[in-house]
C-alpha cells in the first residue's frame, strides 16, 4: 500500500503520536503528508499534551487564528528556554491555578500575568543576579501575586490570601505569598543589606508573610536552593534549606532537559499537597486560607472515643527554629480538632448529648525519649463544650524540641453533658500518636 492510500484518520494518529517536531518533518516528505500535518485538530492535541490548552491562546491569553498559530507563537516566546522545562513549568502553574479557581478564588484572584522576558532582564541587572532558569519560567508564567487593598474592604483580610498560606498559634500568625518582580527587587534592596550578606551570595527575596519580619523566603541564584530565615535571621543570617539539595540540578544548563531548582520543586510539591487534600482551606465566608497543618495520615492521626473525635497534627516553625540552641532547637505548632459524632456520646451504652472537656495529658517525645509529660486544666484556657454534629473545636499550640523528629500523644478528660452538669463519671479520649518531624520540604 503507497503512501497516498493511507486513510487520513490513520494519518492523524500516527502524526499525533510523533509529535510536533516530527510532525513539521514528515510534512516535508509529501503533499498528503503536509496536509494531515496542517491539520488544526491535530495542532489542538499537540497545544493539550504540551500546555494543557483548550483553545488557541498565546501565553497573554490572546487568541490566535488557529491551534498550529497558537503552538507557534508559545515556541517563538519561549524559544530561548528547554521546551520540556516549559511544558512542565506550565503543568505546574495550571495545577495550582485550576485548585485555587475551584476551591480559592478570592487568592486566584491575586495571580498576575508573566512578566515579560525584558521585565525579568531588567530585574537581574537591577539586582546584580542570574535567576535560575526554572524560577525565570515561573515568573513568565505568572508575576507572583499582588493584593490590592481594593480587592478587600477590611486590611485584616489581605494577609489570608497568601497562595502557600500559614498557621497561627497564640499570637503567632503566618501567611505566605509569592513576591511579584517588583517587590522582589524592591524587598531584596531593602533586606540583604541589613542582613549583612556578602555580595558574593546572591539571595533575592521571592515568598514572604505578610509582615516581613515574621518569615522571609530566599532564593540562592547560584546553586537554586531556597532558604527560609531562622530566629537568628537578623543577627547572623542563620536559614534553614526548604528543598532536598540531592534533588536540585542544572540550574543555568540551556542545553539540558533535567534542570530543576528549589523554587519549581517546591511549587510542584504544594500543588501535590493541595490537590491530594494532605493540606485544605480553613474557615468561613471571607475568613477563608490555606492552612498548612496535615489533614491526612501518616501525618496527621484520628481517634474515636465513646463518639467524641480528635484529630491531630504538626506542622515545623522555621521561623522559630534556633539552631545555635541545643535545648530548643525546632519549635513545631500542632493543631488539634475534635467534635462529637452525630449520635452523640456514647458510654456503656448510653448516649449523652453534649459533653465538656475537662482536662488535658501530654506525652511528648524527642525521637523515642519521653521529654514532657503533662497534665492540666481546659486546653489554651478554654473548656470546650461539644454538641453532636456541629462544627469541629480547633485549636493550636507549639513546642519546641531538641531533636529533628519525635512524636505527641495523649488524652483529654471530658464530662458527660456539661461540667456545671454533669450526667455521669469523666471518661478518657484518646489522642492519637501523632509525629513532629523537619520535613524534606519547609514551607
Amino acid at each position: 500500500m503507497g503512501l497516498e492510500e493511507v486513510e487520513d484518520l490513520v494519518l492523524h494518529t500516527i502524526l499525533s503520536k510523533l509529535g510536533p517536531k516530527d510532525s513539521a518533518r514528515a510534512a516535508c516528505v509529501s503533499n498528503k503528508l503536509r496536509s494531515s500535518a496542517s491539520e488544526d485538530s491535530l495542532w489542538s492535541i499537540f497545544c493539550f499534551q504540551d500546555l494543557d490548552l483548550k483553545e488557541p491562546l498565546d501565553p497573554l491569553g490572546n487568541p490566535t487564528p488557529s491551534f498550529k498559530a497558537c503552538y507557534q507563537v508559545w515556541r517563538e516566546d519561549f524559544g530561548m528556554y528547554p521546551w520540556p522545562l516549559v511544558m512542565r513549568v506550565k503543568r505546574c502553574w495550571v495545577r495550582l491555578k485550576n485548585w485555587l479557581s475551584i476551591n480559592f478564588p478570592e487568592a486566584a484572584a491575586t495571580l498576575r500575568k508573566g512578566a515579560s522576558e525584558v521585565e525579568i532582564q531588567e530585574s537581574q541587572r537591577i539586582l546584580k543576579v542570574k535567576l535560575p532558569l526554572p524560577t525565570r519560567i515561573l515568573y513568565r508564567f505568572c508575576d507572583g501575586q499582588e493584593i490590592k487593598d481594593g480587592q478587600s474592604s477590611q486590611s485584616s483580610l489581605r494577609g489570608l490570601l497568601g497562595l502557600i498560606g500559614g498557621y497561627s498559634f497564640y499570637t503567632h500568625m503566618v501567611n505566605v505569598y509569592l513576591l511579584p518582580l517588583n517587590e522582589v527587587v524592591s524587598t531584596t534592596k531593602s533586606i540583604i543589606p541589613q542582613l549583612g550578606f556578602s555580595s558574593r551570595f546572591k539571595y533575592i527575596v521571592v515568598a514572604a508573610s505578610f509582615a516581613y519580619s515574621k518569615k522571609i523566603f530566599f532564593l540562592d541564584c547560584t546553586t537554586g536552593q531556597l532558604h527560609v530565615g531562622t530566629v537568628n535571621l537578623a543577627t547572623d543570617g542563620e536559614m534553614i534549606s526548604c528543598v532536598p539539595n540531592a534533588l536540585i540540578s542544572s540550574v543555568h544548563d540551556l542545553s539540558g532537559d533535567q534542570q530543576q531548582d528549589a523554587m519549581l520543586l517546591w511549587l510542584e510539591e504544594h500543588g501535590r499537597r493541595l490537590e491530594t487534600g494532605i493540606i485544605k482551606l480553613r474557615g468561613e465566608g471571607d475568613y477563608r486560607t490555606i492552612s498548612l497543618f496535615p489533614e491526612e495520615p501518616p501525618l496527621c492521626s484520628t481517634a474515636i472515643t465513646n463518639g467524641v473525635k480528635v484529630r491531630a497534627s504538626a506542622v515545623f516553625i522555621p521561623e522559630l527554629a534556633d539552631l545555635e540552641n541545643d535545648r530548643e532547637k525546632y519549635t513545631y505548632s500542632y493543631s488539634i480538632r475534635m467534635s462529637l459524632l452525630p449520635e452523640g456520646c456514647i458510654i456503656n451504652g448510653l448516649p449523652f448529648f453534649s459533653c465538656q472537656l475537662q482536662r488535658r495529658h501530654w506525652i511528648i517525645r524527642a525521637n523515642d525519649r519521653v521529654v514532657s509529660d503533662v497534665s492540666g486544666e481546659a486546653v489554651i484556657g478554654k473548656l470546650p463544650l461539644l454538641l453532636p454534629g456541629e462544627k469541629e473545636f480547633v485549636y493550636e499550640s507549639c513546642t519546641p524540641l531538641t531533636t529533628s523528629s519525635g512524636s505527641v500523644e495523649g488524652s483529654f478528660t471530658f464530662v458527660p453533658g456539661r461540667l456545671a452538669d454533669p450526667k455521669g463519671a469523666p471518661f478518657e479520649v484518646e489522642v492519637a500518636r501523632f509525629p513532629i518531624e523537619l520535613p524534606d520540604y519547609v514551607f
